[in-house]
């Protein structure tokens, strides 16, 4: 494997390395800066940081404008915008305003075009995918993501770095353009374990269950890296009515070996009103299943924290884990149950390795290193 500080002193560069962090990603961002500043003076490099500062001040009226505030001429740009922040405000007619999706996605489009065409090359990090969730398209229905995706390609985004897409088929709407759906995989188990250091990753110990049938290969990956039997369930649901802007689920159905006294890992690429994958552990512990560790790359719990409060003091849930991708309010990092998932030295990675035109692959072999986390246990 590639060390970063080697990346740093032998491979050419793309260009000059600049970080924009937007409203409401700025901790994840400083985090990334630290681990690259740090590669890059072990490297023998003077940087202090590699952060560009940036705003996006609005008027009352809510229109708003982008502003850089230092120079980007002839730099490699990577823009991290974190669309589901819902705790930035601004001023609307005198009322506090949340930030949503939308609003984020604007203040991108306009530090692009402040940029004005004068980096060498755009780079979005943006985790949370935008419109995401509206990958595809039932009767007469918006295509959120993939419009999204064109509109960026349009303004000159040469590349698109997101985690966990919930369907990475919508970068078949750019395909000329750089889109990596990176998957936190080793990062992941790695807190699994140094959490419950007494958790047995074999096939008379554990499981992998896959809440759905849209999540199946992100949990076969982790069957298949631990070596332990796979189990799905499919919904069941009622396509006649329409709830919250979905179909309701009636039941959720098993499929897969006997669970009795085995411990299960669930993982997901959002936790939203929970209520999924809370009846799924109680359709395993119906089965006799044994502790039931959930994980979400978005853990946003949009209905609050009381249902997965209950589910804990009950037995239902022994752990929730979550990555640091995006907004996690104060309440659920306090939570004893909930367990975070850092992701920013793997962004610092590719960043590191994109800024020097290095294969991604010959950085991050997320197999070995699951293999070498085992092999320590």
């Amino acid at each position: 494997m590639i060390s970063c500080e080697s990346i740093f002193t032998h491979q050419e560069r793309v260009a000059p390395l600049q970080i924009i962090a937007l409203n409401g990603a700025e901790k994840l961002a400083a985090k990334i800066d630290k681990h690259l500043v740090g590669w890059a003076k072990n490297a023998g490099l003077n940087h202090d940081t590699f952060l560009t500062p940036v705003k996006c001040p609005r008027f009352q009226s809510g229109d708003a404008k982008g502003m850089i505030l230092s120079s980007v001429r002839g730099g490699d740009l990577f823009i991290l915008v974190d669309v589901g922040n819902y705790s930035c405000t601004y001023n609307l007619f005198g009322y506090e305003n949340h930030m949503s999706a939308d609003d984020h996605f604007q203040d991108l489009k306009r530090i692009i075009q402040a940029a004005g065409g004068k980096a060498d090359r755009i780079n979005v990090i943006m985790p949370l995918l935008y419109g995401g969730r509206q990958h595809r398209r039932s009767y007469r229905e918006s295509l959120d993501c993939a419009c999204a995706l064109q509109e960026l390609q349009s303004m000159g985004v040469s590349n698109i770095v997101t985690f966990d897409a919930h369907d990475s088929r919508v970068q078949n709407a750019v395909p000329l353009m750089g889109f990596d759906n990176v998957m936190p995989y080793y990062q992941v188990l790695k807190a699994l374990f140094n959490n419950f250091p007494d958790l047995k990753p074999d096939r008379d110990h554990l499981t992998i269950v896959s809440p759905d049938e849209g999540a199946i290969n992100r949990n076969m990956y982790y069957a298949e890296a631990l070596g332990v039997s796979l189990g799905m369930f499919y919904k069941r649901r009622d396509y006649s009515v329409v709830v919250n802007g979905r179909n309701p689920i009636v039941a959720h159905e098993f499929l897969g070996n006997e669970v009795e006294g085995l411990d299960v890992f669930i993982a997901d690429d959002i936790i939203s009103s929970g209520e999924s994958m809370l009846d799924i552990a109680t359709e395993l512990k119906k089965r006799k299943a044994g502790r039931i560790f959930a994980y979400a790359t978005y853990p946003t719990f949009t209905n609050g924290l009381a249902a997965f409060d209950k589910a804990y003091e009950d037995g239902l849930i022994t752990a929730v884990f979550g990555t640091n991708l995006t907004y996690r309010t104060e309440e659920l990092k306090s939570r004893s149950w909930f367990y975070e998932v850092d992701v920013a030295k793997y962004i610092a990675y590719f960043v590191a390795s994109m800024n020097h035109d290095i294969s991604i692959a010959n950085i991050i072999d997320p197999h070995e290193k699951i293999k070498a986390l085992l092999a320590n246990r």
